[in-house]
């Protein structure tokens, strides 16, 4: 795919698609008359890298981290810089807040759909003059 659909497909802004590249996020092939070709994989694989972003990560920490998005990869540490651990465990941390909050607030507005539902099936009641 081009870039401009690998765009609209992942929300990232095709300026960003070849930052991702530059940086050796993401790797598309190249075709014959030179255009860039972006493999199917890349669609999810933009979106955790752009969730990893978004946390804050500097991308250069995120090559590191790729292997562990693949997952069929080994993973090699290398250069840890200072503080990385306690930076990682914290926005760990924090993403598990957010993924618990979230998970309350799905659980309450499907106990509130069921109850729509069970008002949807009685019948109103008669007013009584």
């Amino acid at each position: 795919m081009r870039i401009g659909e690998l765009a609209k497909r992942t929300g990232v802004a095709p300026r960003m698609l070849r930052y991702y590249e530059e940086q050796g996020l993401i790797r598309p092939t190249r075709l014959p008359n030179g255009y860039r070709d972006y493999d199917e994989y890349l669609v999810e694989r933009v979106g955790k890298i752009r969730g990893l972003v978004d946390s804050g990560i500097p991308s250069r920490i995120i090559v590191d981290i790729l292997p562990c998005l693949d997952k069929q990869q080994a993973i090699v540490v290398r250069n840890v810089e200072p503080g990385l651990r306690d930076m990682l465990a914290e926005e760990r941390d924090r993403m598990t807040q957010k993924i618990d909050f979230l998970t309350q607030n799905r659980d309450a507005i499907t106990s509130y759909i069921a109850a729509l539902d069970a008002a949807a099936t009685q019948e109103p009641l008669a007013h009584v003059s």
